[in-house]
């Protein structure tokens, strides 16, 4: 969560999430620019939908997900929540189940490569989101904010999943007990980014890289996926076998052939995503 600047007058829900699809990639931009990009219930739902439409669309091999102004997302649009005295015990509970959380989730089970290109600022469930992400490409000018600290609440949307993953519990503690910026510079050092560009290359650098991954088996990038992401939950034996099953299943698809076919006759694969 965080709070946002006030928006000028309504836009319809499609000009909020924008949504393309181009050689074979998806693009989903949220288009809140007034507001950082703070995301609405709508705007939450709209991104959860077009997540599980791109798993399930053939002709979708990688998405990117991006935004538009000087801010990635500022999390949550918190205006219009009131501050109850009281509460029904597991409200809180339920809101952030079937919000932040499915959200985040949405994003680590698309069963296609998710690309961020974070252009500007990613605060609260705006910086998880960027995190839930397959590959990371910042912009200079991105920060990363653990903001929940100040406002004196606990962090939602999978980030105390997420963090401790991807920098180990200590450097996710210091950025969660502190909530101080981070640049795109530092969280790259940290592991967080895998690429910073300048801002005017952003868009370029992310859509060459999901336009490779949209050339690539995408089958076999899916399953390398969900190895990849159950990896740090489970024991050796679990992930030896998760690993043999998704072997198991890879070697009945088109691309897999291909590939093994290629190799011996000395050729690059054609990959045709099945």
């Amino acid at each position: 969560m965080s709070e946002s600047p006030r928006e000028s007058p309504e836009k319809s829900l499609d000009s909020l999430v924008l949504h393309t699809t181009d050689n074979a990639v998806s693009w989903i931009t949220l288009n809140r620019p007034e507001t950082l990009n703070a995301i609405t219930p709508d705007q939450r739902e709209r991104l959860i939908q077009l997540f599980s439409e791109a798993s399930a669309d053939p002709a979708v091999r990688a998405v990117v997900l991006t935004a538009t102004g000087r801010g990635f997302c500022a999390g949550a649009d918190l205006r219009g929540t009131a501050v109850q005295a009281e509460r029904v015990a597991g409200d809180v509970a339920r809101t952030i189940r079937l919000g932040a959380q499915r959200l985040v989730a949405a994003v680590l089970d698309c069963e296609k490569p998710v690309v961020a290109a974070v252009n500007g600022t990613a605060a609260g469930i705006g910086a998880h989101l960027a995190l839930a992400c397959d590959l990371v490409i910042a912009a200079e000018e991105a920060r990363f904010i653990e903001v929940f600290v100040r406002r004196g609440l606990v962090p939602d949307g999978g980030g105390a999943y997420l963090l401790p993953r991807l920098v180990g519990p200590q450097r996710a503690k210091e950025l969660m007990f502190f909530g101080d910026a981070l640049s795109a510079a530092d969280a790259e050092r940290l592991g967080l980014v895998n690429r910073v560009v300048p801002a005017g290359e952003l868009e370029k650098t992310a859509r060459a890289w999901a336009e490779r991954l949209a050339a690539g088996p995408t089958r076999t990038l899916a399953l390398t996926k969900q190895l990849v992401n159950a990896s740090l939950d489970g024991d050796r034996t679990a992930a030896f076998a998760a690993e043999a099953a998704a072997q198991e299943i890879n070697m009945t698809t088109a691309d897999a052939r291909e590939g093994v076919t290629s190799f011996v006759e000395r050729r690059s694969p054609e990959y045709k995503g099945k």
